[in-house]
């Protein structure tokens, strides 16, 4: 027999679950939330109310799969330090300018003489690397190389290397609905699900550069606005299995990667390329290569046992420790039984996600434990 809608939402947390029109895409992604798209995340808003329910004001909370940065830019947001690491090099990028406290005077003038000077930037061919001769027109190329060049001219290079991931995502030869995971150039006309019309593939990164650097500019500030300026986030590059963390700390909230689902080298690959970042992802847990084999799914195991066991020896008598986890293969009672932790409550959320060709709902757990 089928469960009924009554039944269903009798097990649902329902302060942790929201539908798109209670939680438009514009309240996901405020602020910094959107300085760069990033697939993988938690919303914001599930963060601080697990912020508001287990911890207080002036805690230090640890994520040791960041990931984006939602968990810390949130912790700023509600009166919490926090400490980030994660293995991708671009993951850590994008939070320490999510994070960063800047004075956005200054902040602002740079930005605005970066502004004045895209339109001026070489338009003659480079020698570029195959990956971007294979994603990207000549022009466009060329201009992202061009505002590569203008980095180390300013104090807030971070800021303008964002600007130029960003830029290279929207700029490559893709679909415009296909962004997210493009798998080979899009070179020719098609028909657009995004526009319902017939497109074509982008030729110039100019555009996007001047307008992501505007963009920049307005959410930083927008955070700027709403941060607790007396509270700092730490942002740790580094294997979670292996850093040495410091601590102690009030709770750890994180979301662990899914299994066999995504690879956050590879989502930013554009990002590598054009910044020489530090490709590490042979030593991602859970990454898409790996697939969902017994051998995989072992090693997922292990590796997020691993990270969470050694994080929970840094924690204060007691401190909670919040898992977000679309756990559809059960295995997260056995990571945290190897982990040494024991689970204390599992609320489960739904939700109705979000627009486009994604578009649909599911269901995901918010386990909370803490140290045997």
């Amino acid at each position: 027999m089928a469960v009924t809608q009554d039944e269903l939402y009798a097990t649902l947390d329902l302060d942790l679950s929201w539908s798109e029109a209670e939680l438009p895409e514009r309240e996901r992604t405020k602020h910094v939330h959107r300085l760069h798209p990033y697939h993988g995340k938690f919303i914001p808003q599930l963060v601080e109310a697990l912020i508001d329910r287990y911890l207080a004001r002036g805690d230090h909370v640890l994520d040791p799969f960041a990931g984006s940065g939602t968990a810390l830019v949130q912790a700023l947001e509600s009166g919490l330090d926090a400490t980030g690491v994660d293995i991708a090099a671009f993951n850590c990028l994008l939070m320490r300018v999510k994070t960063a406290p800047y004075d956005l005077p200054e902040l602002g003038e740079e930005l605005q003489d970066v502004s004045a000077r895209i339109a001026s930037l070489s338009q003659r061919r480079a020698r570029v690397s195959g990956y971007l001769r294979k994603w990207y027109a000549p022009r466009a190329a060329a201009e992202l190389l061009g505002f590569r060049e203008l980095i180390p001219d300013y104090r807030h290079s971070d800021v303008l290397r964002v600007i130029l991931s960003r830029a290279a995502r929207s700029a490559r030869r893709t679909a415009h609905f296909d962004l997210e995971a493009p798998k080979e150039p899009q070179r020719g006309e098609y028909w657009c699900h995004k526009h319902r019309r017939q497109c074509r593939p982008v030729e110039s990164a100019s555009g996007f550069l001047s307008r992501y650097t505007s963009d920049t500019l307005t959410r930083i500030e927008g955070f700027a606005r709403l941060r607790d300026p007396e509270r700092e986030a730490a942002v740790v590059h580094g294997d979670a299995r292996e850093v040495a963390l410091v601590g102690p700390f009030d709770g750890i909230l994180t979301s662990p990667p899914y299994p066999g689902l995504i690879d956050y080298h590879e989502q930013h690959r554009y990002a590598y390329e054009l910044l020489g970042l530090d490709d590490q992802r042979e030593r991602e847990i859970g990454r898409a290569a790996s697939g969902t084999s017994r051998a995989s799914l072992e090693a997922y195991r292990n590796g997020v046992a691993t990270v969470l066991a050694g994080a929970a020896v840094k924690l204060r008598r007691g401190a909670p420790i919040l898992v977000v986890v679309n756990d559809r293969r059960d295995l997260y009672p056995e990571i945290l039984a190897r982990a040494g932790l024991e689970l204390e409550a599992r609320l489960r959320r739904h939700v109705n996600r979000r627009t486009g060709r994604r578009a649909g709902q599911y269901f995901e757990d918010v386990l909370v434990a803490r140290a045997s």
